[in-house]
């Protein structure tokens, strides 16, 4: 073991810190001492575009977006695990392909589920 304190090997990482959040302090300061500060009646509205709001933008989705958002959710993560599967086939081999069935599978017993319960419905 070496002899120097622990609390020494700790020093660079320190002054990494300290140099990123100054930087971010300097860079933060010196936009705000430089731009321009002119507010105009249109600027100071909610929306910048300066249109009048015309209705509330609190309303209630159907339940139904919801599940339809994460069924793309789950099956954008399908993806994600078919595409290592796929560059692998040959490696895995017949258990590979029976792992993966069985993985769409379940996901189509899923969408089934959902289609049948009726949160998918294509008009």
């Amino acid at each position: 073991m070496s002899t120097e304190a622990v609390p020494l090997n700790y020093i660079p990482i320190l002054a990494f810190i300290v140099i990123a959040l100054g930087f971010g302090l300097v860079s933060l300061l010196a936009g705000w001492v430089v731009r321009p500060n002119r507010p105009y009646r249109a600027k100071l509205t909610p929306y910048e575009s300066g249109s009048p709001l015309f209705s509330d933008a609190r309303v209630q989705f159907p339940m139904r977006y919801y599940i339809i958002a994460m069924l793309f959710v789950i099956f954008d993560i399908e993806i994600i695990f078919l595409f290592p599967w796929a560059v692998a086939y040959r490696k895995l081999g017949l258990v590979g392909l029976l792992e993966m069935a069985l993985f769409i599978g379940i996901l189509v017993v899923g969408f089934w589920y959902a289609w049948k319960k009726g949160a998918l419905e294509w008009d």
